[in-house]
């Protein structure tokens, strides 16, 4: 019964990493394809280097290093990969609940500042960028500027644009960025954190079911010894 139980959790870990496997490729893909074909650029200075492709990328290298140990591990019965699988689990599960906490504690007058200096270097870019952030996050959340349209002075891109954009009497959208993404997480806080626990149960239920088959390993004396 036992070595049943211990089998069906080896094939549930394989499953489990492989479609995880698959959709990290799929996130990777996503961010090097906005990566190649847009001229991206940073909604704020402090993430400079974290536009939406890199944080693409970025996660999708993550999920797909994890989840392939995770996968090799289970599948080659492997105590060096469940054990590293195990430690970048937590390592991981630390990361999004720090991120989570600094996401909390940030203050909205600082991410105001971190915007409006993020405009400026996003005015600053070529013309011919194609797509930036800026334009990204305004079309999605029907919103310009950092507190209205005029923070963009006499160059106000067409993604602020509500509908097809005119040159005279343009009808750019009345809310500014700020606003709306102050709303966007006082709207949805549950959610977010939901999500944040649901993510971290996952990750938890992912390191005991590596650390089970571990022990398993260790005490049978079946694959790889450290």
């Amino acid at each position: 019964m036992a070595q049943a139980c211990l089998r069906c959790l080896k094939l549930v870990m394989c499953a489990a990493n492989f479609l995880c496997f698959v959709c990290g490729i799929s996130v990777l893909g996503l961010g090097i394809y906005l990566s190649v074909n847009f001229k991206m650029a940073a909604l704020t200075p402090s993430m400079a280097d974290f536009s939406v492709a890199h944080v693409l990328m970025i996660t999708g290298i993550v999920i797909t290093c994890v989840s392939f140990l995770g996968f090799l591990g289970a599948l080659k019965e492997n105590r060096c990969l469940l054990l590293t699988f195990f430690l970048m689990l937590f390592l991981l599960m630390l990361a999004e609940l720090t991120a989570a906490c600094l996401l909390l504690t940030h203050e909205i007058s600082d991410l105001k500042k971190d915007l409006q200096e993020g405009m400026k270097k996003a005015q600053q870019q070529p013309k011919n960028a194609t797509l930036t952030d800026w334009d990204l996050i305004q079309s999605t959340l029907h919103c310009c500027g950092v507190v209205n349209a005029s923070d963009w002075g006499q160059n106000v891109p067409d993604s602020c644009c509500d509908g097809p954009c005119i040159k005279v009497n343009p009808n750019y959208y009345q809310q500014g960025c700020l606003h709306v993404l102050k709303g966007f997480f006082e709207d949805n806080f549950l959610y977010i954190g939901i999500a944040i626990i649901v993510f971290c149960i996952i990750e938890v239920l992912g390191m005991c079911f590596a650390m089970t088959l571990f022990c398993h390993i260790s005490r049978t004396g079946l694959g790889y010894k450290l």
